[in-house]
């Protein structure tokens, strides 16, 4: 269902009493029917995602299956939402903590990846029995439609999935009509941490209960004993999957000095054979200028190229540099020469954002060890920082946000935990 703003918050706390109260199965059988009505767009996706966002057709086609996926997993959850019995000192009390949906979320999702993450935003809160509100991007208004579209054919009846859109000069003040409006309950917001600080604050005012992923600066750590292969596949795909335009994409490839030159000249090979298609559009021209404007300054400041084109790697760059610090969001990734693994957990550490990270090593202890001391939400040893599965707790911490998307984690973020106690005997009490 497409509403103005009040009207979206207004038919979802209409519809939160019957939809919460319908059984597990239920709901489970509507999410897999949802998933199925995503996957059989996929055509319309790739077409509409082409036309609103220069994506091309594998992306597009990708974004499908990991939202279909989303979908799925939601679906699996409905008969996981549980509580416990907790033992209580008061003789015959049946002391119970129940997890309960919470009314109508809120969820804000970004272009980028905007099937993986618009499913994402509203399956899980519908699974545990909330009514949703997607605030589509306002990059891709038809690609978000195309997702509220598919549920409605499935079957979700009036009310329990909305969606808002907007023109860009009025963003701010529908987000916060919708923040503000005492039907949402809680907010889910994916973007920038520019925008995720704004949320925030206009949530803390009702305190509303927000969970956030926002911007990275992923490092992937390349130590001495590393399989420099492995390394420098993993590494071109996080950094030039959909032009960089991942929040999880490499952005700081950090290489312990002996071994360098040798991943730098292997990584400048991967970069030059990679095609124009392979790596994909950014955006807009301005997100081109910006990622050119990042290039200029690290070049001026001493970095070199050593390779240009559709991907782009600079080496040594230093803090000095911007790119050093700035997400880039483009098919540009820097090498940060280290000294040794103190220096290389140093320098991944040496930044305000926490998402995704990670390490490569022969030595899997030692990858372990490297992997929980940087401070990320996510960590993966001899893989890429671009991973994500439907199942896992997805988010990070400092400036990437807080809380976490997937699987059993999400419920904690779309539930109310409550508790219950039933008396079996009379009471005694002091007066």
């Amino acid at each position: 269902m497409h509403s103005p703003p009040t009207a979206a918050a207004e038919a979802a706390a209409t519809a939160f009493p019957a939809w919460s109260a319908l059984g597990p199965n239920a709901r489970r059988s509507l999410l897999s029917r949802a998933a199925a009505e995503i996957e059989t767009r996929g055509d319309a996706f790739v077409r509409i995602m082409a036309e609103e966002l220069r994506a091309s057709e594998p992306w597009a086609r990708f974004n499908v299956m990991l939202g279909a996926g989303m979908v799925r997993e939601a679906a699996a959850l409905t008969t996981q939402i549980t509580g416990e019995v907790i033992p209580s000192d008061k003789p015959g009390l049946l002391s119970m903590a129940l997890r309960e949906p919470v009314g109508v979320i809120l969820g804000i999702a970004p272009w980028n990846a905007p099937v993986i993450l618009g499913c994402r935003a509203i399956a899980t809160p519908l699974a545990c029995g909330n009514t949703v509100i997607l605030k589509a991007s306002e990059r891709c208004p038809r690609t978000h439609g195309l997702i509220v579209e598919a549920f409605e054919a499935a079957g979700f009846t009036a009310g329990v999935v909305n969606l808002v859109t907007n023109a860009p000069d009025d963003a701010a003040e529908i987000v916060g009509s919708l923040i503000d409006h005492p039907a949402v309950r809680r907010i889910n917001f994916t973007g920038s941490t520019a925008v995720g600080r704004i949320v925030a604050r206009r949530a803390a005012e009702h305190l509303k209960p927000v969970l956030l992923e926002l911007g990275g600066k992923a490092p992937l750590i390349v130590l001495e004993d590393a399989d420099l292969d492995e390394a420098v596949k993993a590494a071109a795909f996080g950094a030039f999957m959909n032009a960089g335009q991942i929040c999880m994409s490499t952005e700081r490839i950090i290489v312990v000095e002996s071994i360098a030159d040798e991943f730098a000249r292997r990584l400048t090979e991967k970069a030059a054979a990679m095609p124009a298609p392979a790596v994909g559009e950014q955006i807009d021209e301005a997100a081109e200028a910006s990622a050119r404007g990042l290039i200029d300054d690290a070049l001026r400041e001493g970095a070199r190229a050593i390779a240009s084109g559709p991907a782009t790697v600079l080496d040594g760059i230093t803090s000095a540099m911007r790119l050093y610090r700035d997400e880039s969001f483009a098919p540009v990734v820097g090498i940060i020469r280290v000294a040794n693994e103190e220096e290389a957990i140093r320098v991944a550490n040496d930044s305000e954002f926490g998402l995704a990270a990670a390490v490569f090593t022969r030595d899997a202890a030692r990858g372990l060890r490297v992997a929980r001391r940087i401070r990320s939400g996510i960590c993966h040893v001899n893989g890429p920082t671009v991973h994500d599965e439907p199942q896992m707790p997805f988010g990070g911490v400092g400036g990437s946000g807080y809380g976490r998307f997937g699987g059993r984690a999400a419920i904690d973020a779309f539930t109310e935990l409550r508790w219950i106690t039933i008396a079996g005997e009379p009471g005694e009490y002091p007066i």
